[in-house]
């Protein structure tokens, strides 16, 4: 797990900040591209493959944000909102 700094009030910051942020970048560059594509009324299989390869990054950085952040983000959660959290990380992690 990546070391986590101290967060204040709740606020989570972890040294893999930065990673996160490029790889959205990168997935906000994906998504230009498949505009582009559907402007250029591209090949239908190329724009769903495409589409297929954002969905599984994103999925990939919903893991990274899951797993480097979970345990400090229930920390900072009443108890009643405790439960929903971890139903949302079972969600993240079964989808």
């Amino acid at each position: 797990m990546v070391g986590l700094l101290t967060p204040p009030l709740g606020v989570l910051y972890t040294s893999s900040v930065k990673t996160i942020q490029q790889r959205l970048n990168n997935i906000g560059g994906q998504i230009d591209g498949v505009k582009k594509m559907v402007d250029e009324e591209k090949d239908c299989v190329q724009v769903l493959t495409q589409l297929k390869a954002i969905k599984s990054a994103i999925g990939s950085v919903m893991d990274t944000v899951v797993e480097d952040q979970f345990e400090t983000c229930m920390k900072s959660l009443k108890v009643e909102d405790r439960a929903l959290l971890i139903k949302i990380k079972d969600y993240v992690k079964s989808n």
